[in-house]
């Protein structure tokens, strides 16, 4: 009988400021938005947009919302993130650690962790803990965990698990997740990041598929591999037939816009305005583009969007919380990294 190798695993999440004061945020800013696969201008044009615009205004912002949501530990997607280490640790035998994107605790620390005090590891499994592709968030995690694995010197083989936009395990998991929580009468609304729609023509291996009609994600491609556009649709189709949702019972929308280009639409904010008055007054969101709860899901949409669909005549809302440590999830990372 063949010896089994001995793994170590890391989950890899986008990342938060150390505190929320306007200095660390704006740090963590300047990381975030001068990485070329999130702003893909020259790197000079990035650099006068980013310092010189974006981050001098946006830093203060950023810091006071932040305030609304951190916790006594900390940052809420960092929190999290090392409490699903936790309650994976509880499931499997290999070493769990974690890494993020940016900031705190980085890639290399994690890489350094798993070699020094598991020096017998010889293959080191990444789950970047996004569920579907796009340059801005999967690819940019990817590539940056190899530039650190190759100046390391590491004695360890990596292998990065691919996006799980419509893994069995995870559509399970968001389900029953969405349907603790759902009202029998609330419309569905499937809220994910927004992406410039450059990206995802950049991202079209094909060259010729992508954004060319109206039903291209419903079109076999060998594009969709890379398509965010089509993994959330089709991450929601999935879901909505597993809930035994009717058409009308649900909707996709794309929030947190930067900048002035065309980004993925219909606009999440938008729809908050305009579904009152089409009849839609009692709402459920959920964030899929997330598996934990951070900025964007309680400040964006549970604060801010929440009194945007209020204000416009809703009645009733409802945010689903992200899969965080649901037990079914932990089940679905232990089954997408083979451990």
């Amino acid at each position: 009988m063949a010896e089994q190798i001995k793994r170590g695993i890391i989950l890899m999440n986008l990342g938060s400021p150390d505190t929320t004061s306007v200095r660390d945020v704006r740090s963590y800013l300047n990381e975030f938005l001068m990485d070329e696969r999130v702003i893909d201008s020259p790197y000079l044009v990035r650099s006068v947009l980013v310092k010189g615009v974006i981050t001098p205004f946006r830093a203060p912002k950023s810091a006071e919302a932040y305030r609304t949501i951190w916790g006594k530990e900390g940052s809420p997607l960092v929190v999290i993130t090392r409490q699903l280490q936790q309650a994976l640790r509880q499931q499997v035998s290999e070493p769990v650690a974690v890494a993020m994107r940016y900031g705190n605790p980085d890639m290399k620390a994690a890489f350094d962790e798993l070699a020094s005090r598991h020096p017998g590891i010889e293959e080191v499994i990444l789950l970047p803990l996004y569920p579907h592709y796009a340059m801005s968030s999967y690819e940019t995690a990817v590539e940056h965990a190899k530039t650190i694995y190759k100046k390391g010197g590491y004695k360890f083989s990596i292998r990065f698990v691919d996006p799980f936009y419509n893994h069995p395990a995870y559509i399970a998991a968001l389900a029953d997740n969405i349907k603790r929580t759902l009202h029998p009468e609330s419309h569905l609304l499937f809220s994910y990041h927004s992406i410039p729609e450059k990206h995802i023509l950049k991202s079209d291996v094909t060259g010729t598929h992508c954004l060319q009609g109206s039903n291209c994600c419903t079109v076999d491609s060998q594009a969709h591999k890379y398509c965010y556009r089509h993994q959330c649709l089709e991450t929601t189709r999935l879901v909505a037939k597993r809930l035994g949702l009717a058409a009308d019972r649900y909707s996709v929308s794309f929030q947190s816009k930067l900048g002035r280009a065309e980004w993925l639409k219909p606009s999440t904010t938008l729809r908050m305005g305009q579904m009152p008055p089409e009849g839609i007054k009692d709402l459920a969101v959920v964030c899929p583009s997330f598996v934990s709860d951070c900025l964007e899901t309680l400040e964006e949409i549970a604060i801010r969007e929440k009194e945007n669909f209020l204000n416009a005549g809703g009645e009733r809302f409802t945010f689903i919380p992200c899969l965080n440590t649901d037990p079914l999830w932990v089940k679905a990372v232990v089954e997408l990294t083979g451990a």
